[in-house]
C-alpha cells in the first residue's frame, strides 16, 4: 500500500529496495513522510527524475516497517532530522543526507556521485 503521494515510484518493502538496487547502477532514494522538510526534496527530485535518465528516483514511507535498511544504515546513524536521503553505486551506500535539501545540494551529489 503506498503512502506517500508524491509523483514517484515507492518502494513498499525491504525486498523491494534490495531488488531496486541490483537492477539499477544509481539510485536516489528519499525516505520520507508527507511533511514540510520532505516536500521539497520529492519536488526537486521529480523535476530531476526527467533530466537524469541515469539515475533512478524513488521514495520510501520514513514510517513503514519495511524502511528498517536506511533507518538503521550507519550512514545514517546520527541523523536527527527527516527526510533520510541515500544515494546508491552498484547497491552501495555512495552518500546519505538528512534533512531539507536544495536543488543545488542535491545536483551536487548527483554530479559527484552518479556523473552528470
Amino acid at each position: 500500500m503506498k503512502l506517500l503521494r508524491t509523483g514517484l515510484p515507492e518502494i513498499e518493502s525491504a525486498a523491494e529496495l534490495e531488488k531496486v538496487l541490483a537492477e539499477n547502477e544509481n539510485v536516489m532514494v528519499c525516505c520520507g513522510r508527507m511533511g514540510p522538510m520532505c516536500f521539497p526534496v520529492y519536488n526537486i527530485m521529480e523535476r530531476l527524475e526527467k533530466e537524469r535518465s541515469n539515475v533512478k528516483f524513488m521514495v520510501m514511507a520514513f514510517d513503514n516497517p519495511e524502511a528498517a535498511p536506511i533507518r538503521n544504515a550507519p550512514e545514517c546513524s546520527g541523523f536527527m532530522g527527516l527526510p533520510f536521503t541515500m544515494y546508491y553505486k552498484n547497491g552501495k551506500v555512495a552518500k546519505a543526507t538528512t534533512s531539507i535539501q536544495t536543488h543545488e545540494q542535491v545536483t551536487t551529489i548527483l554530479d559527484e556521485q552518479f556523473g552528470k
